[in-house]
């Protein structure tokens, strides 16, 4: 079954708040492999593993209807309360029991999730679910983050790097699977037609404030901030402080970029 991390309200609203939407080049790369498969109708999307609903909202005018869904009730409610759509609506349910009909799903995504499902059981849903024809779209960014302001990117990078190391040893080792890239969730799509995709580029805009908010909202730093609560604090204290130092700037809501590079496992259900 699914992992359950974040089902706390606090971990919901730290998602909710420092966790981007994905994109617009990861968009770019699903949207156009569901017109290279002409996906058509494309009446339901299904977001799994939806979080507090970033990417589910991103799938809202591209489907007649999408539903979320999450293990987490804390992650669905802090879906529910934010700014939606109509055609919009969210189903607390684990990755590998679905409630949807046989063949009645056009696509089904997970956007930074999909490492946390128990895989085979989640890709026999995905088979089931799907119509003919129909498409998944499984998504992560990529663990080497960079950190760009000014003339100082490479040592922020630098930082960003030594800190997201710290926490890898907090890691569960599902991450292994992030970490890798999602080579195994690629072997793991029962259908012949697919591919994984690696360099999807993008620049993210975030105050300092929000990469720490960032690394809060990250698995690994739960667990650290669960085994030792001062020590997890501390650590993302003198990150915050690194940052602004090398930065010659006093305020943390100074605004930086994130580069980030995506990983998407794309696959069609054959006729």
């Amino acid at each position: 079954m699914a992992v359950r991390l974040l089902d706390t309200q606090y971990n919901a609203e730290s998602y909710q708040k420092y966790r981007f939407s994905p994109s617009e080049n990861l968009q770019s790369v699903i949207f156009s492999y569901l017109e290279e498969k002409k996906v058509d109708p494309i009446r339901l999307a299904v977001d799994v593993g939806c979080g507090s609903g970033q990417s589910t909202r991103v799938l809202a005018a591209h489907f007649e209807k999408v539903v979320g869904t999450d293990i987490s009730e804390a992650q669905i409610e802090a879906a529910k309360q934010a700014a939606s759509f109509p055609n919009v609506s969210y189903h607390v349910c684990p990755a590998e029991e679905l409630p949807f009909a046989d063949g009645s799903v056009d696509l089904i995504t997970a956007f930074t999730a999909a490492h946390w499902f128990d895989m085979p059981k989640f890709m026999k849903e995905v088979d089931r679910v799907l119509r003919p024809h129909g498409c998944v779209a499984l998504s992560t960014y990529a663990t080497n983050f960079s950190m760009h302001y000014k003339d100082c990117s490479e040592r922020l990078t630098e930082i960003f790097t030594e800190t997201q190391n710290l926490l890898l040893k907090y890691a569960d080792k599902k991450v292994n699977l992030v970490i890798a890239e999602y080579k195994e969730v690629f072997e793991s799509v029962p259908f012949p037609d697919k591919k994984r995709v690696t360099q999807i580029l993008d620049k993210i805009p975030m105050s300092v404030s929000e990469v720490i908010g960032l690394f809060q909202s990250f698995s690994m730093y739960q667990a650290f901030l669960r085994s030792d609560p001062e020590g997890a604090k501390s650590l993302l204290q003198k990150t915050e402080q690194r940052f602004l130092e090398t930065m010659g700037v006093c305020s943390n809501e100074t605004q930086v970029e994130i580069g980030i590079r995506s990983v998407s496992v794309l696959g069609c259900k054959g006729p």
